[in-house]
């Protein structure tokens, strides 16, 4: 299968990685020193067990046009830079190619072939423009959630951390053949999944975490196991996803996990660095919208309130505009 994996940081690269090691013909998209580093050694693979792989059958450019039409497409970037490439989408298109989305958080197309209350909404802190709803086909994308954490040490190099889940579903709940090949492809690269007739509550159920433990640990610059020890942050959490709890069932998602449960899963990761807190240490923009605005324009829409979420959106907003105007990034140091 040809697959083009837009953005190859921790899980786009995990992913490429993985899918031209079972012998798929992959390309990859992305720029500056760590596409230069694949360019010239390959893609370096640190499994979770120690393992590395050198993947040097693969393909990687910065230009979305040198990839050609692919069979599948994954939109592996953070949410806040689907529009630099929405544009040059078509480039990628064939007549029947398949577009997987991979972000963290509500995704853009959240309404496109809902059946429940807002159908058809268009949400304006994901797509204040609409370019992506007019240069994505809604009717090509095949919703994802990743369960895999993993993180780019250095240019060239992805280091998987734990986990392999890759859940995947149509946006109508149907069993197409095109998602059935989806799925049989992550499994032949040594992924689990499991095809949904309801992604969006799958969607919630990673946002639960997404929401809570990514913006407190870009404030705290505390780990996944910090927070949830720390009596306070993790009180904070769980009223967090409270509060995103009682805006999702007003959207008919049904939750499979308790709270509690959802926070001892991310307690067992252990001593992980979200991927905001990377994005903090390293001075890059904060995916903010996708994990917190979104859900706060959820819950004014359906008219459910959400103080805790909207204060922490607050700070974290802040914080990522500081970091922009200096131009840096925030590092906590060993005292002297």
């Amino acid at each position: 299968m040809k697959i083009c994996v837009v953005g190859a940081g921790a899980i786009g690269g995990l992913m490429g990685a993985k899918f031209a090691l079972a012998g798929e013909e992959v390309t990859l998209i992305d720029q500056g020193a760590h596409l230069s580093a694949i360019q010239d050694k390959g893609l370096k693979l640190i499994w979770q067990d120690g393992s590395e792989h050198l993947v040097k059958n693969l393909k990687a450019t910065s230009r979305v046009e040198e990839a050609g039409s692919q069979d599948l497409v994954i939109l592996a970037l953070k949410a806040h830079y689907l529009e630099s490439v929405a544009r040059q989408m078509p480039a990628l298109l064939g007549a029947d190619t398949a577009i997987m989305t991979v972000q963290n958080g509500i995704p853009w197309w959240y309404f496109h072939k809902f059946d429940g209350p807002l159908a058809g909404q268009k949400l304006k802190s994901l797509d204040p423009g609409g370019i992506l709803a007019r240069h994505i086909d809604g009717d090509r994308i095949i919703g994802c959630v990743v369960y895999p954490a993993a993180d780019v040490p250095e240019p060239g190099v992805i280091r998987h951390v734990e986990g392999d889940r890759f859940p995947l579903g149509e946006l109508d709940g149907s069993k197409s053949e095109r998602v059935q090949k989806v799925h049989d492809l992550l499994v032949k690269a040594g992924f689990r999944s499991r095809i949904l007739d309801d992604i969006r509550s799958e969607i919630w159920l990673k946002a639960w975490g997404n929401l809570s433990f990514n913006p407190i640990s870009a404030l705290t610059h505390a780990t996944l196991a910090e927070i949830c020890e720390f009596p306070e942050t993790r009180h904070l959490a769980e009223t967090m996803m409270r509060e995103s709890q009682q805006v999702a069932e007003k959207l008919g998602v049904t939750f499979r996990h308790t709270i509690e449960k959802r926070i001892e899963g991310a307690a067992s990761v252990g001593a992980h660095k979200t991927s905001m807190l990377q994005d903090v240490e390293a001075g890059k923009s904060l995916e903010i919208e996708a994990l917190i605005g979104s859900v706060l324009e959820l819950a004014k829409l359906t008219e459910t309130p959400a103080p805790a979420i909207e204060s922490i959106y607050a700070c974290v907003k802040l914080l990522n505009r500081i970091m922009l105007l200096r131009e840096a990034g925030i590092r906590t140091n060993d005292a002297a």
